[in-house]
């Protein structure tokens, strides 16, 4: 239970638009995430505010983040 709180204070951020797209990922999503799924969360959560943004919204098409596309998918469906 720590790591989802932990999790869901980390989903805290700067701008008021990820704030609610993460809490409401995290009221959604997070408890069906496996082990893998839970470690691509917590990966997204480490990228500055603008950047994980422009993430969610598809402005940012990096095929570096290719191991963060499931949950990066599950937060663009929100």
């Amino acid at each position: 239970m720590k790591e989802r709180e932990r999790a869901r204070w980390r989903c805290r951020r700067g701008l008021l638009e990820l704030d609610i797209v993460l809490q409401r990922f995290m009221d959604k999503h997070y408890a069906t995430l496996d082990e893998a799924g839970i470690r691509q969360f917590e990966t997204l959560l480490d990228f500055p505010d603008t950047d994980l943004w422009h993430m969610i919204v598809q402005k940012d098409e990096d095929e570096g983040k290719a191991g963060l596309q499931p949950v990066l998918h599950l937060l663009q469906s929100i």
